[in-house]
């Protein structure tokens, strides 16, 4: 079944095999012995703990060729998983904070997907993350560099340690944003409250909500949410690995997917939560027993959520449709 991605950070598919390839051409030197020794490290208690590795982890990236290798990996994965079109952020101030120009960042990842589009037909499109633990004038700045590339770069988010940072501090920094008339998006409710998710909508003016998850707390953000059914951009094995919620079976997916929201099932960081697409579908499918028509109804949302054009929206959900329907009758 054709499915897209709409949540995915490019820094965040870094596998440990890679991050130990790169360290060892770039000659950076990593706080761990062995991949072994890394991966237990893969045991985070919240957001932030994992931020910290995230960001250690980013040290290896230093060049166009790092950038490529890493989005290529990405690739080649999803690929595998039957996903035909992704929407990846990537953090450029994580990278350029460490002296790596903005422009090595751009190029080494947009060759990757533009390769994968002309070899596989796979769609892509870059959403440019500011990190929301730095101030809204860092924001600014790295936006004015991203000037130059605004061709290839299709939209803005807004990610890091959400605690703290709520969407209220970035206000103008989007309302340049949206005067460059690309579309934005934002992460709320995962740690924050489902008060953030209001702020992200009608202060940020966003298209999509980045997790959303915490809405559930909220009885008129939620009608608000499926009156205009937009769209949470939900991840599973992320929420339980950085211990939003206890375990897979008590995720609250299903109970929104049957309230009527428009959610959908997303990787977030794969390398470090355990799962790329597919291994979410499967897990979820086993935790919450969900039916074939979940299954479907989940793959649609993603291209409904997606920035693709009408048109190909259509075909992609007449494939889904024909998958289901040949489904069925072997069934």
């Amino acid at each position: 079944m054709p499915k897209t991605e709409l949540h995915l950070h490019i820094e965040g598919t870094l596998e440990p095999e890679l991050m130990f390839a790169l360290a060892q051409r770039n000659h950076v030197n990593l706080p761990y012995a062995s991949i072994d020794e890394l991966r237990a490290a893969y045991d985070f208690h919240n957001l932030q703990s994992f931020l910290d590795l995230y960001y250690a982890g980013a040290a290896v990236l230093l060049t166009e060729q790092d950038f490529y290798d890493l989005t290529w990996a990405y690739l080649q994965k999803v690929h595998s998983n039957h996903v035909v079109h992704t929407e990846i952020f990537f953090d450029p101030q994580t990278h350029t904070l460490r002296g790596v120009p903005f422009a090595t960042v751009y190029q080494g990842i947009r060759q990757a997907l533009d390769e994968a589009q002309a070899q596989w037909g796979l769609s892509s499109r870059l959403i440019m993350s500011f990190l929301r633990h730095l101030t809204e004038q860092e924001g600014f700045e790295i936006l004015e560099q991203a000037l130059p590339f605004l061709h290839g770069i299709d939209g803005f988010g807004l990610d890091s340690s959400e605690k703290g940072h709520p969407p209220a501090k970035f206000e103008q920094l989007f309302k340049r944003c949206q005067a460059l008339n690309l579309p934005c998006v934002a992460h709320a409710g995962e740690e924050g409250p489902a008060e953030y998710v209001l702020d992200a909508l009608h202060l940020l003016k966003v298209k999509r909500i980045d997790h959303g998850v915490r809405s559930l707390e909220n009885d008129q953000l939620l009608k608000q949410l499926v009156a205009d059914q937009t769209p949470l951009t939900v991840c599973p094995l992320s929420n339980i690995r950085l211990k939003v919620f206890p375990s897979l079976k008590q995720h609250p997916l299903k109970q929104m997917l049957d309230m009527g929201l428009m959610v959908m099932i997303n990787s977030d960081d794969p390398a470090y939560f355990g799962g790329y697409v597919n291994d979410n579908f499967k897990a979820c499918t086993t935790a919450l027993n969900l039916s074939d028509q979940d299954i479907v109804q989940l793959a649609r949302n993603s291209f409904i959520a997606s920035w693709l054009s009408d048109a190909e929206k259509a075909r992609q959900l007449a494939k889904i449709d024909q998958i289901w329907q040949a489904w069925k009758l072997t069934g």
